[in-house]
């Protein structure tokens, strides 16, 4: 059996004291100690490349200047500064970036994010011009995403977040129920397609008048389209549904890749999700950054007289 989630709420300790600032903090500390010991286990496993942080170097590259990349026998070359040389420089940084595990280098509000900073600011364009009521978001990790959406949801007025995982880490649990930003997220640990989970989530959205849904659990393409079927109904017309690392699928030829990727991974969930249905339409003014882990992942549920 499942345990059913927790709303997150000041947690007592030690006979019911609240935990103070200096408890909080060290708590935040604890929390960061144990994303790097992770990291440094994937160190000792080759899945970092990562061989120490240095700044950011000049390079010289004038005007007319282009870039090369071989593979094999093909040789692709762009003019660095045309659109072709951005979109080339964007995929190749994204690839390496993966590589050296850079997604998971920042935090937010003192909590692990595991996002690109690019990623991390269009998700606050989006709820700052939707203005959600509820944000539904599976897979929690370390609960940085879902701080993310609560603090912008705390600028609003307005919002809450039900975070859900299959397995929330006590340390990880202790740390957003502690947060300044826990009276906005409500916990539910279990599987994000089990149907005991749906039914928590349907109740929790009931009524609200505007939902946002965030797909970031189990990176398969079995996984993310049964979520696709489950979650899409609860997102409201002129809302968002957001399938998170899609890029997968662009992976499997790196060094840390896996070859199975290239056929399975949320991208090519998405892709049978929208052609399958007229309620929805990828978005892609969310992905103009150029550099994301959310390609076509931006799905906009139309409105009646958009489907019409």
């Amino acid at each position: 059996m499942q345990e059913t989630g927790k709303r997150a709420g000041a947690a007592e300790l030690d006979g019911g004291a609240n935990l103070g600032a200096e408890r909080f903090n060290l708590l935040l500390t604890l929390s960061r100690l144990n994303a790097r010991v992770f990291e440094f286990a994937n160190v000792l496993g080759g899945g970092s490349r990562r061989s120490g942080r240095s700044s950011m170097k000049n390079v010289v590259a004038r005007d007319g200047s282009t870039v090369s990349l071989s593979d094999g026998d093909t040789v692709t070359t762009v003019d660095l500064y045309s659109r072709d040389g951005l979109e080339l420089l964007s995929a190749l940084w994204t690839k390496v970036a993966y590589t050296h595990r850079v997604m998971y280098e920042p935090t937010w509000m003192g909590v692990p994010i595991i996002q690109l900073p690019g990623d991390m600011v269009v998700m606050q364009e989006l709820i700052w011009k939707i203005r959600p009521d509820v944000i539904v978001e599976c897979g929690l990790a370390h609960g940085g995403a879902a701080v993310l959406y609560a603090s912008i949801c705390e600028m609003i007025g307005h919002g809450r977040i039900i975070g859900i995982d299959v397995d929330i880490r006590k340390h990880n649990r202790v740390v957003l129920e502690n947060h300044p930003m826990a009276h906005r997220i409500e916990l539910i640990e279990g599987s994000s397609i089990d149907p005991g989970t749906v039914e928590q989530v349907l109740q929790s959205v009931a009524g609200a008048g505007t939902v946002l849904v965030v797909l970031d659990s189990k990176h398969t393409t079995e996984h993310v389209y049964e979520e696709l079927q489950l979650y899409s109904p609860m997102v409201t017309p002129g809302s968002y549904l957001v399938a998170m690392d899609g890029v997968q699928a662009f992976f499997w030829d790196g060094p840390t890749g896996k070859p199975e990727w290239r056929d399975n991974s949320p991208l090519h969930a998405l892709r049978r999700f929208i052609s399958e249905t007229k309620d929805f339409r990828v978005d892609d003014h969310y992905c103009r950054l150029q550099i994301t882990t959310s390609p076509e992942g931006f799905l906009r549920r139309l409105r009646a007289e958009e489907r019409a």
